[in-house]
């Protein structure tokens, strides 16, 4: 479980990219696309991780940040039971996209969702089955792809596996 209020929680960011996810909270920023609290605490001072487009970006450009590797092999990674539930923000009238895949130790990428545009000012749960073939071990990529507008964001936050793996 990684709920983002002291680091990444071994996250880490994918070096074939074009920009970062960062650590954020509510309470330094204009708020803007941002969202108003983190989920965690529901507070101004709550962390979640964020992308922001802005004239530093291009419409179209990547953030992306992959998972701890998790082990097929673990005999309770179970794959048909095993999900990852996490809380997303994406709000800007011309926001661009988020999608999950899962990405096997062979770079072998699977889209597992694809989100595009404004999906309101709140934050949304999602559920997602991690699925696969044979005992080789992966993990849950998430990639931001800036949008059109300047101030429109993407943000995540309490990203839990379930406990088979």
């Amino acid at each position: 479980h990684c709920n983002f209020e002291f680091d990444l929680c071994g996250w880490k960011q994918d070096e074939n990219d074009d920009f970062d996810w960062h650590l954020r909270t509510s309470r330094t920023a204009k708020l803007g696309a941002r969202p108003a609290t983190d989920h965690t605490l529901q507070e101004p001072s709550g962390h979640y991780i964020f992308i922001k487009s802005s004239f530093f970006q291009i419409p179209g450009q990547k953030a992306r940040i992959s998972s701890p590797v998790l082990s097929k092999k673990n005999k309770n990674c179970k794959v048909c039971e095993s999900v990852i539930i996490f809380y997303y923000h994406m709000y800007g009238a011309h926001i661009g996209s988020l999608i999950i895949y899962q990405r096997t130790t062979l770079k072998h990428e699977k889209i597992l969702l694809n989100l595009t545009g404004n999906q309101g000012n709140f934050w949304q749960r999602n559920e997602l089955t991690l699925s696969g073939d044979g005992d080789e071990d992966f993990q849950v990529v998430f990639e931001g792809i800036a949008g059109e507008g300047p101030k429109d964001g993407i943000a995540l936050d309490d990203l839990t596996f379930s406990r088979e793996c």
